[in-house]
């Protein structure tokens, strides 16, 4: 009997373990379902840590769902939560390209009157307007491009000799870009370089020249829409190969839709020699620029250590805290929106937009 009650109790003691790793802060599933797109996303990482600690402070159960970057898969898990008696869906939805997979997700939810918050991937005005139970937390999807064009452009004409390498009179980039298809990454990729050039030929100085002048995109994109730290580095990799110092049309700088990217381009810059820092005797070696979006502590460290020049800070707490109180909102049977008056709301539609800022250290 005594083996059969420690057996027992070794069975419950990793059921709770199971519980904690998982996300599950109270009894059975959750009350709350969270559906992300990709854990291995570094700021969507960051986010799932920041909501985890809120809705663990606030005594909510939740479950996480990690989609992986499959549609098909996350819309299961919703099938599944639902299933499970889900009261709250919260949803970093994986397909942006249309409004099939929320409107999917919306009408799975609003036929067992559940309360349903998106939030970081944007869905439509149309998607959350159709549901009284719906809304989104966000940001502004253009404002990260436009800082960031911003922030290039000051920071070239701070120094643009230096930057010029090869001395032509033009600084030649390459630009990852983490979708297509999504908002976030449309506007980044577009107001980076425009408003870069904006700030350069204000100043006299010609705008920025694409790396590749055969790429009619003038940007390389993830092609599994993962915005990976891989991707970036293979496609920087197979560039260096052809414009080096050797070649004298170095690459002069690099922009990322995201900072996972911009670790990428880094760490191949660093196999030739480029961008490795300060060394021991508080030296800092060949470098060139390069920007990312989201301010992860991998990039404040980056950029501490002169690897890196600048990133857009996304505000991940900021995120977590909203998407804790509409959340609240929603298990206290209150409307989703209430005591959001100091949040910046859009005025068609039940949408609460985080604001970015300029990060060059601290």
């Amino acid at each position: 009997m005594k083996k059969i009650l420690s057996f027992l109790l070794s069975c419950t003691m990793l059921v709770c373990m199971a519980s904690v790793l998982t996300g599950c802060g109270g009894e059975g599933d959750g009350d709350v379902h969270v559906f992300y797109y990709n854990y291995s996303d570094t700021y969507i990482s960051s986010v799932r840590t920041a909501l985890g600690k809120q809705l663990t402070d606030a005594g909510v159960s939740y479950q996480d769902y990690d989609a992986n970057g499959n549609q098909t898969t996350q819309t299961e898990q919703v099938q599944t939560a639902i299933t499970k008696g889900a009261k709250v869906l919260v949803v970093n939805i994986v397909n942006t390209g249309s409004d099939d997979a929320a409107q999917g997700i919306v009408d799975m939810a609003k036929k067992e009157n559940i309360p349903v918050v998106f939030f970081n991937r944007e869905v439509s005005d149309t998607i959350v307007n159709g549901y009284d139970k719906c809304a989104f937390v966000g940001t502004d999807a253009a404002e990260a491009g436009h800082l960031q064009g911003e922030m290039i452009g000051e920071y070239l004409l701070a120094n643009y000799d230096a930057y010029d390498l090869n001395k032509d009179g033009v600084i030649s980039y390459i630009l990852f870009k983490g979708e297509e298809g999504n908002n976030e990454a449309i506007y980044r990729t577009q107001y980076a370089v425009e408003d870069a050039n904006k700030k350069l030929v204000a100043a006299g100085k010609p705008e920025l020249n694409f790396y590749d002048a055969s790429n009619n995109d003038k940007y390389l994109v993830d092609k599994n829409g993962q915005w990976s730290s891989t991707a970036a580095n293979e496609y920087m990799t197979t560039a260096l190969a052809a414009y080096s110092d050797s070649h004298n049309n170095m690459i002069e700088l690099v922009i990322c839709n995201n900072d996972g990217m911009a670790e990428g381009a880094i760490t191949a810059l660093n196999s030739v020699g480029y961008n490795t820092g300060v060394d021991k005797e508080g030296n800092v070696g060949k470098s060139i620029p390069v920007f990312g979006v989201d301010a992860t502590d991998a990039a404040k460290d980056l950029i501490k250590k002169q690897k890196m020049a600048g990133t857009i800070k996304q505000d991940a707490d900021g995120m977590a805290k909203a998407i804790a109180l509409l959340t609240q909102n929603a298990l206290d049977e209150k409307d989703l929106m209430d005591g959001t008056k100091d949040y910046n709301v859009d005025k068609k539609a039940a949408k609460i937009r985080i604001a970015y800022g300029k990060y060059l250290g601290e």
